[in-house]
């Protein structure tokens, strides 16, 4: 039983009506590739970095937030040494800024402990 012949839409692409095996494609290159040394394999130019590391890095964030027609404000304080706390309201909130300050002065990871104390 065959199905019936329907009439092709338009934007369909026309039905395969032979096997062949897929040749394949020639490679395009994208806009704006260089050609010629930089496609041979000439080093290119490095500028060197505009901001070079000088051995800080972030272990504590703060966020606040207040939403906007409730007036009602939202923290959250997060460390990398596993201190996370969250506020809802201005006083809560006012709150976890004062223990988001104090935990900066007895965190482990800005402060590591040695010898017989970190036992």
């Amino acid at each position: 039983m065959t199905t019936p012949r329907r009439p092709r839409l338009e934007g369909q692409p026309p039905a395969i009506t032979s096997r062949t095996a897929a040749e394949p494609a020639a490679p395009r290159l994208a806009a704006g590739e260089p050609k010629g040394a930089a496609r041979k394999g000439v080093p290119s130019a490095l500028r060197p970095d505009p901001h070079p590391a000088d051995g800080r890095y972030p272990v504590a964030w703060l966020s606040i937030a207040s939403q906007r027609y409730s007036h009602m404000p939202t923290a959250a304080s997060q460390c990398q040494c596993g201190w996370n706390r969250s506020a809802i309201g201005h006083a809560q909130v006012a709150a976890l800024i004062e223990a988001h300050t104090a935990h900066r002065d007895t965190c482990p990871l800005r402060h590591p402990q040695e010898g017989r104390a970190a036992a």
